[in-house]
């Protein structure tokens, strides 16, 4: 059972991943996974953000126009990386969760680095099948271990030069399905719960009301300057982890 301190941590949590995703059209998953970790332990983070991430996700990728075209383009991507869910999560039940912790704590600062740092990878027409395949299933498999889909799912969509109309479908399938896999594998191995199924569907309200915030702030505030933040948190939010994990 979550005490009412706990619960209103995983609120203010989703509150949060929700005026990010608002802003910035993602982070969810990441900002609430890295944010339950520093406070819950990361089990509990992952099994809490399930729900949340599918539903906000696919209801933002269900009415794109280009969402048939994204997923022509990038099928192999998408299945491979929908595929090694599972083993990545089922790493759970026998890697030191520890361990594991520090692995979200290292994406969150090499993103955060990567992000800062302008980095970006062209990846050419000819190279986009394999380079696909090989980034879907180790994003798959990190997204297992960690809940966190964007390294290097999200570096390799960038890496192709799509246009924002693009992008931000082929993005949402890439969390949504994931964490539809990552749902499902928990609740096969015990980590999702009924008492973590209910918290986590509660959780839509402050996530949907974070969203709405975002929205709006998005239209007062510089994306770019909201971004630097962002990832200068993110990195220290990753630090944090890692010696939460270490010490």
């Amino acid at each position: 059972m979550y005490d009412p301190a706990e619960l209103a941590l995983i609120a203010a949590a989703f509150l949060i991943a929700g005026t990010v995703k608002g802003v910035v059209g993602m982070g969810m998953p990441s900002v609430s996974v890295a944010l339950l970790t520093a406070t819950l332990g990361l089990t509990n983070g992952l099994a809490l953000m399930v729900i949340p991430t599918c539903i906000t996700n696919v209801w933002q990728t269900a009415y794109s126009p280009n969402l048939r075209a994204a997923l022509r383009r990038h099928w192999l991507f998408l299945s491979t990386a929908v595929v090694m869910v599972i083993p990545g999560a089922t790493a759970l039940t026998f890697v030191d969760v520890e361990l594991l912790s520090g692995v979200l704590g290292v994406v969150l600062i090499l993103y955060a680095i990567a992000s800062l740092a302008h980095f970006r990878l062209e990846i050419p027409p000819r190279h986009e099948t394999w380079a696909g395949a090989l980034s879907g299933a180790a994003t798959g498999a990190i997204t297992g271990m960690t809940g966190s889909s964007i390294v290097p799912g999200v570096i390799f969509l960038q890496s192709l030069g799509l246009p924002r109309a693009e992008l931000v479908p082929a993005m949402g399938m890439l969390f949504g399905a994931c964490a539809i896999m990552l749902a499902l594998t928990l609740g096969q191995i015990g980590i999702v719960t009924r008492e973590t199924l209910v918290i986590s569907t509660a959780a839509l309200i402050p996530a949907l009301i974070g969203m709405e915030i975002g929205q709006r702030l998005a239209k007062r505030l510089s994306e770019s300057l909201f971004r630097r933040v962002l990832f200068y948190a993110l990195m220290l939010l990753g630090l944090y982890i890692i010696l939460r994990a270490v010490l």
